[in-house]
Order: C-alpha cells, then sequence, then structure tokens
C-alpha cells in the first residue's frame, strides 16, 4: 500500500523539500546515488568496471520546464562523454537519458529532446560508447519511441526501456526486437493507472516473462533490468533456449541495489551493467527506488530511527 504513495511523493514539490532538508536523508541517499559530482561518479565507475561489472550513467533531472534546463541536462551529458573519452572507459560505460530532462514536455519539445539527445549520441559515440533512451510515464511513450526511431539512423546502437506493466509493452516488444536493436524490460516504477497499466504485481511479472521471451527469441540485444531471482533464472533459461551466447544479451540492476548478486553473476561470466545514477536532483529517483522494494523503506526508516 506504501508504494502509490511513494511514487505520488516522488512528484510533490512539499515533500521534496522536507526530505531534502532532513539531515539523515543524505547518508541513505548515499547507498543508492554516486555522488553529486562528475568525478564523484567517475571514480564510481573506475571502482565497478575494476571489478568486472559494466555501467550505465544517469545524470538525474527530469520534467525539466525551461529551455535553459534542458541544455544544462545536455550540457550534463556532453561533461559526461568527455571524461569517459579521455579515461578510456567508453567500451565499459554507456549513458542513460531521460528526455524529460532534455525538454521533451515543452512547446515543440519532441524537437527539443531530439536536438539536444543527438548531440549527446554523437559525443557517445566519440567516447566509443552509446545512449539508452530511459522510459518514463505512459503519456511520454510515443514520443520516445519515436526520438528513438529517428536516433537509429545515425546511431542504430541507441537502446530504448519498456515496462512491462503497460498494456501496450508486448507489442512494443514485438516491434523492437529486430536486428541491431537494444532493449532494457523493466517492470515499471511509475505510479500509472488502471486503463494503461497493470496493477497487480503478479500481473506484472507474468508479464515481464512474456515480454522477455519475446525478446530472447528475436534478434535483438535484450537487456535484463530486475533483481528479481527469478527472473534472472527465467532469462538465463530463456537465453540457452534461444542458443544465446553470454555476451548476447546482459544483466542490468542499480546502484546500491543486490551487490553480491550483481558480483556473482559477473563472476560467473555474465554481462552485468550497473545503473549509476549521479547528480544533484536526485529526489525524484530515490522515492521510486523506496517504493519498489520494501526492504528499500526499510533500510530508510532504520536509519531515520538510528540517526534521528
Amino acid at each position: 500500500m506504501l508504494g502509490p504513495v511513494l511514487l505520488a511523493a516522488a512528484r510533490s514539490d512539499n515533500i521534496r523539500r522536507v526530505v531534502s532538508a532532513a539531515p539523515v536523508t543524505r547518508p541513505v541517499v548515499d547507498r543508492f546515488i554516486a555522488g553529486e559530482r562528475l568525478d564523484q561518479a567517475m571514480e564510481t565507475v573506475r571502482s565497478l568496471t575494476g571489478r568486472g561489472l559494466e555501467v550505465t550513467l544517469d545524470h538525474l533531472g527530469e520534467d525539466v520546464t525551461d529551455r535553459t534546463e534542458a541544455l544544462r541536462a545536455r550540457d550534463a551529458y556532453l561533461a559526461l562523454a568527455e571524461a569517459l573519452r579521455e579515461a578510456g572507459l567508453g567500451v565499459r560505460a554507456e549513458m542513460s537519458v531521460k528526455l524529460s530532462a532534455f525538454g521533451q514536455s515543452l512547446p515543440d519539445g519532441d524537437d527539443i529532446a531530439y536536438e539536444g539527445v543527438l548531440r549527446v549520441a554523437e559525443a557517445a559515440a566519440e567516447a566509443g560508447t552509446t545512449v539508452t533512451l530511459d522510459m518514463e510515464d505512459h503519456t511520454t511513450v510515443d514520443s520516445t519511441l519515436a526520438i528513438l526511431a529517428k536516433l537509429r539512423e545515425r546511431f542504430p546502437a541507441t537502446g530504448a526501456v519498456l515496462q512491462s506493466y503497460l498494456y501496450r509493452t508486448e507489442d512494443d516488444c514485438r516491434a523492437l526486437a529486430g536486428e541491431g536493436s537494444r532493449v532494457r524490460l523493466v517492470k515499471g516504477a511509475y505510479k500509472e493507472p488502471a486503463s494503461v497499466a497493470l496493477q497487480d504485481k503478479h500481473e506484472v511479472d507474468r508479464a515481464y516473462v512474456r515480454c522477455l521471451r519475446i525478446l530472447m527469441a528475436g534478434e535483438g540485444y535484450p537487456m535484463i533490468g530486475s533483481h528479481d531471482p527469478r527472473m534472472v533464472a527465467i532469462a538465463q533459461e530463456l537465453a540457452r533456449r534461444a542458443g544465446r551466447k553470454p555476451d548476447e544479451y546482459e544483466f542490468q540492476m542499480l546502484y546500491g541495489i543486490r551487490t553480491a548478486e550483481q558480483e556473482r553473476l559477473a563472476g560467473a561470466g555474465h554481462r552485468m551493467r550497473v545503473y549509476v545514477p549521479y547528480g544533484t536532483d536526485w529526489y525524484g529517483y530515490f522515492m521510486r527506488r523506496l517504493a519498489e522494494r520494501p526492504a528499500n523503506l526499510a533500510f530508510f526508516l532504520r536509519s531515520l530511527a538510528t540517526r534521528g
């Protein structure tokens, strides 16, 4: 029952101010966020890749309200791409972009977001890496997939994220299961109405497996975004049945969650990519992580109790 409350709180400015100002919040945020500065994020990249893991980096930010903010988000990713190029880490680290941070919801937002992310995709290619477009709430899906199609004309390795709790996602999986396509499949972390999304956890899980089956049987590159041990095991079995080699799919998990499992999978020869967020605009991301798993919320509440 707390999940929908926390997801609603993720977009509340009043609750944002209270949580952000609480002295006990910062140490807990540090579990899930790799610092506020680029140099801190790069240190995390070096640490993770040194342990055999791969990385996708998210400069936190979403729902920008003016063009200046959108340009600021673009420039943060350009600086990240340059840092990866200079460090020679492009082969191990890619970038995840939320188009709402690039002005997607502004007037002429599709054009603004495309222009911004195109610059980032160009810089990523120069750094020897690529970009994945994060998926946000259901109102952005058509726009995001349209921008993806345009980007893939020049940068076919551009990835997409699909969310199994949306009714439409099985069809989207079929459309994106072709050769060269990269799809990160997740369950979904936004508060969506019953008119567009499954509400029951078990139904979401079943939809995830159906979507995963489509992607594994296709000609693209599936990215399994899940911490659920059952989904990890199912993905391995579906990959085996599809005759996929270990480098023809990968697992993805969030920074700070199930770190021992991340290292176990990497040690067993699987490609394991860690989603590493950084930056000052961490509130929405942090609240969605609390909503996703009771263990995350319990961790936060214990910290409040022990530090309060």
